[in-house]
């Protein structure tokens, strides 16, 4: 397998723009996006305020992500050989019922821990199913010249999803409180479930799908890895997707709460909601000012030093006693975020053989979500003992050692 990229790529500014299709799905992700994070908003508030465990936060993490590490190589096959409009429709259909679930149990004062652990589940696997059948699908509306662009951008809407998720849902939690504000939440993923009904795309229009059985599960990631083993850039970025994932990831963000507390904020108001904010602030910035100038061609080496300084950030809101200098450290975590992932999920796209390309997309999120599951532990469980300013600074710390040597490795191989 070469490890050169299939096609050239242009550094034309929001070149996947140019499709109004592409258009139409920016946007009508971008707000089923916000709706998801509107949920995790009031959900973790909610769940905080009743159950004050930082145990459970974590495991808020462990089984939101848990489905990506066992399914996300089955459910990339599955975008190989189906519709995928069909597969991401039924994973909005989960995610409503979900919202609408926890919006009637908080509505009648009856939550209970097993029924957070089963919601959380399900709101997982709706990820995992979604995940794959999308990129699929934007790299059928765009083409190969401008899937760069196309990844770029989608991870921008989903950082412009989560910048409005916190700003949304602390406004409808303030407005009309917790129960209400799930309830309207439910209606926010309805453009894009409709707009799936009338775009012609179904993510194979320019490759054939594919029509080979396929095992899923464990031995075909296996497999999958065997294949990849001698594409050094594949094999680099889910590596780094996969350590930064294990150690950090976003579980900060289920600790927020306890974050915001800690530094002075005792309600649901503005000041937690900015905190909250900040991470995808300056990831949206970042992806904006990245595409619009072409700057930061995808590259192994530039990835992984982003991800270096982006340990290093964590590490120091970690340590931060200030909330202005908190903030602050979260954009700035942002924007190195979604420069070092984008890349590297951008060049494991455009490396990836056509008839393996669902698979190795759900490969990459295998390492890049589903690994995200044992930062529930890492940080949030480890945090019940510890405290969760110090597991997340070990965390952070522990990386940037990991990720060193996997830079020194990558320099090596080149």
């Amino acid at each position: 397998m070469s490890d050169q990229p299939q096609v050239a790529r242009g550094q034309v500014a929001f070149a996947a723009l140019r499709h109004a299709d592409f258009r139409a799905y920016f946007l009508t992700s971008a707000a089923a996006m916000m709706a998801d994070n509107i949920e995790h908003v009031i959900s973790y508030w909610v769940m905080f305020q009743k159950f004050h465990s930082p145990a459970l936060a974590g495991f808020a993490v462990l089984s939101h992500w848990l489905p990506f590490l066992l399914f996300s190589v089955y459910f990339g096959a599955l975008a190989d050989r189906y519709d995928c409009r069909r597969i991401i429709q039924f994973a909005l259909i989960l995610f409503m019922g979900v919202s609408l679930a926890w919006g009637l149990l908080f509505l009648t004062d009856t939550i209970e821990l097993w029924h957070a652990v089963v919601l959380l589940t399900v709101h997982g696997l709706a990820g995992v199913i979604w995940g794959p059948a999308s990129q699929l699908l934007i790299h059928d509306i765009v083409g190969p010249q401008e899937l760069q662009s196309a990844v770029r951008l989608s991870a921008t809407s989903r950082y412009l999803g989560l910048l409005m998720g916190p700003a949304v849902g602390g406004g409808l939690m303030l407005l009309l409180g917790p129960p209400a504000g799930l309830l309207v939440n439910v209606l926010i993923y309805a453009p894009l479930l409709v707009w799936l009904w009338r775009v012609r795309y179904d993510g194979h229009q320019r490759v054939a799908r594919g029509t080979e059985q396929r095992r899923g599960g464990l031995a075909e990631t296996i497999a999958i890895l065997r294949q990849v083993s001698g594409n050094r850039t594949i094999f680099s970025m889910i590596l780094l997707a996969g350590v930064s994932s294990l150690f950090v990831g976003n579980a900060f963000q289920a600790q927020m709460p306890e974050y915001a507390h800690d530094l002075g904020t005792d309600d649901a108001g503005a000041r937690y909601s900015i905190l909250l904010g900040a991470n995808a602030a300056g990831a949206l910035i970042g992806g904006l000012i990245l595409e619009s100038r072409g700057m930061l061609p995808a590259r192994p080496q530039t990835a992984i030093v982003f991800a270096l300084v982006w340990c290093l950030v964590i590490s120091g809101f970690a340590a931060a006693t200030s909330y202005p200098l908190a903030v602050a450290l979260m954009f700035v975590a942002g924007f190195l975020n979604l420069a070092y992932s984008s890349m590297s999920q951008t060049l494991v796209q455009l490396h990836a053989p056509a008839q393996l390309r669902g698979r190795l997309i759900g490969l990459y999120n295998t390492a890049n979500n589903g690994m995200r599951a044992f930062s529930g532990v890492t940080v949030g469980i480890v945090g019940s003992v510890i405290g969760v300013h110090w597991s997340l600074a070990l965390s952070a710390i522990t990386l940037f050692a990991v990720t060193a040597g996997l830079w020194a490795f990558s320099i090596r191989g080149r």
